[in-house]
């Protein structure tokens, strides 16, 4: 179990001073703890030999005050330790989880559930807090503890105290049993939390199709039946853990009804005091927690191993996209892109998506890429930025393989408008600025008119500073396109990418915000795609792909006195077009 902990190592070095005083003081209080029975004792023993007075009995009922009193400032010192280490170490480690997720490739997002990673995120780091916390102090406490109670108890009588530990090895072996079945139990639990926490999330996530098509009882089923598979998995593991503690309560007790029986006698015949009795019971009390501890630290570090395997799983993932040289070009990159017989599989597809496709795009020029559906326009994109991975030299910019470039350089040198607009819960402005320090206003400004927003931001209560709910609920789709489109704008990247980034808008708006991008990058590389056809004629060359497969290349009035696909698409586009403006 406790292997898989390893990679919390640096964290305790980290925070060894509050660890050490923090088990230092946990250590005081034990022996503080022991020491009472001492003192009971004593008194005790004065008042069966008849030589206790009113002065002595004080003085032994302030000495328990002040113990009392001891141990209660050192308890606080040792909770707010050891309990703040294991405070860092769930900060630490959720920070580590996702710095760690921010470098892994879009592949382990394809094949992993969100959910699934919500849960491991919360639910598995908060387990693993409990056992760096609670779980290292019940351990700490519970072996202290209890080997020094034991030592106290042979001193008392070795044989009394080894007589009332004969059901110690029976409790052993039942924890061992219960100890590989609560394993079994709290990885099946776990990974039944993420299901629901998946499930939860798509509920929320499609609310909108779910309330249009009044499928609420149908989802409210699907989430209630994995909820109370759930609570199955819980209810067993459950079951095992409250075993434990009868079966501790119940050879405890055992030993104390063996101990009141033989320790009566033997104080009886004068082999050991009555204040000796008496302290050997108390002893025998606090070895209770001990062996309570042992059901209680199993529980812990059980839990918090099997959360801490499913998150060595994520943080034993291997970026496949990264620099792969030791000395990566970081300078300035000019615009020029050169496709060398490109093709790409998608895992577990026998058909390429990409198929020898060859091209080259000069810095500055403007092109366009059409096809039909399917025909891997968003896939040749991807592979410029490098978020899909393609082999080395079919991709270069400014003569240079991609896999050359330095990643933060060349996603930097990139604007990247994808089908699939992303919105943030922030304002529009930070919306638009996206993290980026030190943004001119007027910068700002100018963008928000290239995409056609002034208008419309200036419209909202508190215009640009206006709060946007979650994924930009309140803009409607065209609006949601042109704030992304204003967000890859504002650095003024060397290579432009829109990928069908103005098909939520209307036609004349789509028109003009293409042209003021244009104008606006005249002297920067643009690459467009889209299925309105007629937006793209300014292109300087067009590129056509079907089935994976450049299959033409030209200017928008070449391909159309060819009558080949490029023709037909337009055709099919310009059909569109008027029935959409008949409506």
């Amino acid at each position: 179990m406790l292997r898989d902990f390893k990679p919390l190592k640096p964290y305790f070095i980290e925070n060894r001073m509050s660890l050490v005083l923090g088990l230092s003081s946990l250590l005081l209080v034990d022996a503080l703890q022991l020491y009472i029975p001492r003192i009971i004792k004593n008194s005790i023993d004065t008042l069966a030999t008849g030589i206790a007075h009113s002065q002595l009995l004080l003085k032994y009922a302030l000495i328990i005050v002040g113990i009392a009193i001891t141990m209660a400032i050192f308890r606080y010192i040792w909770r707010y330790l050891v309990f703040g280490h294991s405070r860092k170490v769930e900060e630490a480690l959720r920070n580590k989880v996702y710095q760690h997720l921010q470098t892994l490739s879009l592949s382990f997002y394809w094949r992993t559930k969100t959910g699934d990673l919500m849960a491991r995120s919360v639910n598995d780091i908060d387990a693993v807090r409990m056992a760096t916390g609670m779980g290292l102090v019940a351990l700490t406490d519970g072996i202290v503890l209890g080997v020094a109670t034991i030592g106290f108890m042979l001193y008392i009588n070795v044989p009394l105290t080894l007589i009332s530990l004969i059901p110690t090895p029976f409790i052993f072996y039942i924890t061992l049993i219960l100890t590989r079945r609560l394993g079994r139990q709290f990885r099946q639990a776990q990974q039944t939390f993420s299901e629901v926490t998946e499930s939860v999330r798509e509920a929320f996530d499609g609310i909108r199709i779910i309330k249009a098509y009044n499928r609420q009882g149908w989802e409210y089923s699907r989430v209630k039946q994995k909820g109370n598979k759930y609570i199955k998995n819980n209810l067993d593991v459950g079951r095992t853990i409250a075993l434990f503690f009868p079966i501790m309560t119940l050879f405890t007790n055992l030993g104390l009804a063996v101990v009141i029986w033989l320790g009566g006698r033997l104080t009886i015949l004068g082999n050991i005091t009555t204040g000796d009795f008496v302290a050997f019971i108390s002893y025998l009390n606090l070895l209770t927690w001990p062996m309570m501890a042992l059901g209680w630290v199993t529980n812990l570090i059980q839990r918090g191993s099997a959360s801490m395997k499913r998150i060595n799983g994520i943080l034993e993932e291997i970026p496949e996209i990264t620099n792969q040289i030791d000395e990566p070009f970081r300078g300035d990159i000019r615009g020029e892109i050169k496709v060398s017989n490109l093709t790409f599989y998608y895992p577990h597809k026998k058909d390429p998506a990409l198929q020898d496709v060859s091209f080259t795009i000069k810095a500055g020029q403007t092109v366009a890429i059409v096809g039909g559906v399917g025909s891997g326009k968003s896939t040749l994109l991807h592979t410029i930025p490098r978020l899909i991975d393609t082999e080395r030299c079919m991709i270069h910019i400014d003569g240079i393989p991609v896999h050359e470039i330095d990643l933060t350089i060349l996603r930097s040198s990139i604007g990247f408008v994808t089908q699939e607009t992303h919105i943030f819960s922030d304002t529009i402005r930070e919306n638009i600025v996206f993290g980026r320090q030190a943004v001119n206003r007027n910068t700002i400004t100018n963008v928000m008119r290239v995409s056609q927003l002034t208008d419309e931001i200036g419209s909202f209560p508190e215009g640009i500073q206006s709060l946007l709910g979650e994924r930009g609920v309140t803009l409607s789709g065209g609006q949601r396109q042109r704030l992304t489109i204003a967000r890859a704008l504002l650095s003024d990247p060397p290579i432009l990418i829109l990928d069908d980034a103005l098909s939520q808008v209307d036609t004349k708006t789509g028109g003009a915000i293409l042209n003021s991008i244009l104008e606006m990058r005249k002297d920067r590389t643009n690459i467009i795609v889209s299925h309105r056809l007629s937006t793209i004629r300014r292109a300087d060359i067009i590129y056509v792909l079907k089935g994976g497969r450049l299959v033409e290349m030209g200017d928008h009035t070449t391909l159309l006195a060819a009558r080949q696909e490029y023709a037909r698409l337009y055709e099919r586009q310009q059909v569109s077009e008027e029935l959409e403006r008949e409506k």
